[in-house]
């Protein structure tokens, strides 16, 4: 690396940048009390606790803010939220009900893929198509077994946070219309890079991370539709949150996170056109340097900011470690999993389907925001192909040895 260039973040699907706006937040708020106190300065606190709680609400809300700031139940992160809502113990309608299975795509996150507090003879792990889309037959033949069994849980990732690659929603519903089936989407990639109505998608619940959209780390929610129909709380404790996540609410986290959703919101109708074009201004640099490579999920919908390729001579893991010297911050996988060792189940799962790569290899993904000029993605493309060019030279000599 050139000691004058500037280091590249492209890692934004595992932590988007810390915003201003959420660190002041933040700052201002850890002078504040207790929010569950009745005297000024808990009523103070309260206050700021609740006025991040509509901004998140209204990051969810559609157009229209249509969900309410008391659907939303703050917690420590993502996999909280999930951990919470994969549970089959839950209220439907106001009445106490145990779900009989539950039903996750075999690409999701690990927070919903590993199933919960479910047991693991009732979870059924969906298979993909080569472009990492869920296989609704498979889906259908799961909604249909439920007749007899009684209600269960769909989730799934909305979008992928390797691929970026966006599952078909309107399909999924239709593939389990007349079902009795309560549905949770993990939104956790989708926050503040795509819009999110939660009354149109049709689900019981949505999950989110706040360090995902530039908020501080270490908190989280989920919103709920009606709060008839909803899990039992993970935690005992206090009456925090409406009983449903018991403890002293971190509220330095929440405000940041509260900050960050008034950012993204104001920013989403021009930051999506942007992002996308800049994702395939990469997708052609990528195409056109090396021809060979594959992109996951080419043929589907996916993520504005968010590209993962292979190469048939590159490991990902050393890609990863090479492009960094070169002072670029890429993955070569989910942060949550990517440091240990063992390939992709992403890319497993889409090679198993049929997709052209090997999965040994893995693949590299880029992850950018609105910050993130052409030039930074074209040297990403630059050094990405001297790479390949070099292994590729390495495995030829090989071979005639």
């Amino acid at each position: 690396m050139n000691g004058r260039e500037r280091r590249i973040y492209l890692d934004h699907n595992a932590s988007a940048p810390l915003l201003p706006e959420a660190r002041d937040a933040a700052v201002a708020a850890l002078a504040l009390a207790n929010p569950s106190s009745t005297h000024r300065e808990g009523r103070d606190a309260r206050g700021a606790l609740e006025e991040a709680r509509r901004s998140v609400a209204r990051l969810v809300g559609g157009t229209d803010e249509k969900v309410p700031a008391e659907a939303v139940v703050f917690t420590s992160g993502a996999t909280e939220a999930a951990a919470q809502l994969l549970s089959p113990r839950w209220l439907i309608d106001g009445e106490a009900t145990r779900l009989a299975g539950l039903a996750v795509i075999e690409t999701d996150h690990p927070a919903t893929r590993e199933g919960g507090s479910f047991e693991p003879g009732r979870v059924t792990r969906l298979p993909v198509d080569r472009e990492g889309l869920v296989r609704l037959d498979a889906l259908a033949e799961w909604a249909a077994k439920l007749d007899d069994a009684g209600p269960a849980l769909l989730a799934f990732s909305r979008a992928n946070s390797e691929t970026g690659v966006i599952q078909p929603l309107a399909a999924i519903r239709e593939a389990i219309a007349g079902r009795p089936i309560r549905l949770v989407l993990d939104a956790a990639q989708v926050a503040g890079r795509l819009p999110i109505d939660l009354d149109a998608t049709g689900a019981d619940a949505v999950i989110l991370s706040g360090h995902k959209i530039g908020a501080m780390k270490g908190v989280g929610a989920f919103a709920l539709k009606s709060l008839a129909t909803r899990p039992y709380a993970l935690l005992r404790g206090g009456g925090q949150e409406r009983g449903m996540r018991p403890g002293t609410e971190a509220l330095p986290a929440i405000a940041s996170f509260g900050a960050a959703a008034e950012v993204v919101l104001a920013r989403l109708g021009g930051a999506v056109s942007q992002l996308q074009d800049r994702r395939d201004f990469l997708e052609g640099q990528i195409a056109a340097r090396l021809p060979e490579a594959v992109v996951l999920g080419k043929g589907a919908e996916r993520l504005p900011n968010t590209l993962a390729v292979a190469h048939p001579a590159v490991r990902a893991e050393t890609a990863q470690i090479a492009l960094d010297l070169e002072g670029l911050a890429v993955s070569a996988g989910s942060a949550c999993s990517s440091g240990k060792v063992g390939q992709s189940h992403v890319a497993a799962a889409m090679a198993a389907a049929g997709l052209a790569i090997d999965p040994a290899l893995g693949a590299i993904r880029v992850s950018f925001g609105s910050e993130t000029d052409e030039a930074a993605l074209e040297r990403f493309a630059a050094a990405y192909e001297r790479l390949a060019r070099r292994a590729t030279a390495r495995a030829g000599s090989a071979k005639a040895a």
